[in-house]
Order: structure tokens, then sequence, then C-alpha cells
């Protein structure tokens, strides 16, 4: 599991926070909408520790703000 981290990681977060509770889909077409739902919150809006409680959006936003500041003050 120590080389699959991440992908541990977020296959737990996955189950936790869309699974939790629910017994089964209704079918698979179902299944497949909740899970993709979920992945793109989880890699859009969901805030995550390891980049100070930011949503992804917002850190790439900022990252890109400071590189371009970055680079008009070296030109």
């Amino acid at each position: 599991s120590a080389d699959n981290s991440l992908a541990e990681s977020f296959n737990a977060a996955l189950k936790r926070e869309l699974l939790q509770g629910a017994s089964a889909f209704p079918d698979q077409a179902t299944a497949y909408r909740a899970v993709f739902r979920w992945t793109n919150r989880y890699n859009t809006r969901r805030r995550h520790s390891a980049i100070g409680q930011l949503t992804p959006n917002s850190y790439e936003n900022t990252y890109a703000a400071a590189r371009s500041a970055t680079l008009t003050e070296a030109a």
C-alpha cells in the first residue's frame, strides 16, 4: 500500500464521502454519474489539506498569478 498511497487515499475518500450509508446504486448509469460528480468536486472545489485548505482551482489561480508577477518582474 505504500507504493499506492495516493490511490489508496483517493479511494478511501471516495468510499467515505460517496458510499457511506448507501447499500447500492439502482443501476450502473446512476453509479457512474455519482462518481463523476464526486470526482469533479474532488478535483476542483473540495478543499485539500496538502495545499493549505484551498480548493485546487483557487490554488491554481493563486499560483498562476504569482508566477505571472514573478515573470513580469524578471523582464
